[in-house]
């Protein structure tokens, strides 16, 4: 685990940079950089113990009066938009990501987070795609930038680490879940619990999801894993797990029935899979397993009530 050093985490009030801050603050010396429009999330951050830095990355000289230098940059800013916001998604994740590198260029490494989404759709659900594979190709209904934003992203990422000879590492985040609000399975689980549906786009829908302690440990190693050229690795977890399947497991435990509503779309990814070779070989092998860890996570949120299969 990295420890004793000063760390910029960008973007750091989403749902997934908030807990690696978090984490990361017990041993090293944090700042998060986030516009902060709600007060409440920049309490919440320095409740945590991280310097809350106020900053929209993409507007031009906001790094500027960002303080002094940092040992490592975790970038997890990132703008989504509808389909008039193309040039505000350039803006911010393109030509922000390059002001970024550049204003913190003497860091040790930067980790810049892509996504799984950058991957096209396949008409086999069961296909886990290599870092290597095609990218792009797709306007995802739900977020229409962000396929075409992530490419942009790494392009400038893997651009600019070779101009200032900067060390990084390109990570394609899957889905992440965690004892925390916001994540898919979660939210997922809950609604279970409540009586609500779940959808998915397909039948089955199958992710790769990551725990969030995994994340943590594995940040040390896709850190030192930051070269020149930049690396480009698949962040997701060693299990392969369907939407069904979890919602299924949510109202096993919880006594009641799942209700999966499927509604397809096509043009849009049947799957979240990743190929992990590549993430094995830097990180060692999740420690988490998405069954047993989900499980924990509904006692955690709902109980353990009498009579539920283990």
């Amino acid at each position: 685990m990295v420890a004793d050093r000063r760390i910029l985490v960008t973007g750091v009030t989403g749902s997934v940079a908030f807990p690696l801050a978090a984490a990361l603050a017990r041993d090293n010396d944090v700042w998060g950089m986030a516009r902060y429009s709600d007060p409440a999330s920049r309490q919440r951050v320095t409740d945590a113990g991280i310097t809350a830095v106020v900053a929209d990355i993409g507007a031009p000289g906001a790094l500027d009066d960002v303080p002094g230098e940092f040992d490592y940059v975790l970038h997890l800013a990132y703008y989504r938009g509808g389909m008039a916001d193309f040039d505000e998604a350039m803006r911010v994740n393109a030509e922000g990501t390059g002001a970024l590198l550049t204003r913190f260029r003497r860091a040790r490494a930067v980790l810049v987070m892509s996504s799984n989404i950058i991957y096209p759709p396949r008409d086999d659900p069961w296909y886990a795609p290599k870092e290597d594979d095609a990218i792009g190709g797709m306007i995802p209904f739900w977020s229409p930038t962000s396929s075409t934003a992530k490419v942009a992203e790494e392009a400038v990422a893997r651009s600019y680490a070779r101009t200032l000879e900067l060390p990084v590492t390109v990570a394609r985040l899957n889905t992440v879940y965690g004892p925390h609000d916001g994540l898919m399975p979660v939210t997922h689980m809950d609604n279970v619990v409540a009586g609500k549906p779940v959808a998915a786009r397909w039948d089955p829908h199958p992710h790769a999801p990551i725990h969030v302690a995994d994340m943590v440990a594995q940040l040390d190693p896709m850190l030192d894993a930051a070269s020149v050229p930049a690396t480009i690795v698949n962040w997701a977890g060693d299990d392969q797990v369907t939407i069904q399947q979890w919602a299924a497991w949510a109202a096993e435990w919880a006594g009641t029935t799942a209700q999966v509503v499927v509604n397809p779309v096509p043009g849009t990814t049947r799957s979240n899979l990743a190929d992990v070779t590549k993430r094995r070989s830097i990180t060692g092998p999740c420690t988490q397993r998405f069954e047993a860890a989900f499980r924990e996570i509904f006692e955690l949120r709902h109980g353990a009530p009498p009579g539920a299969a283990r």
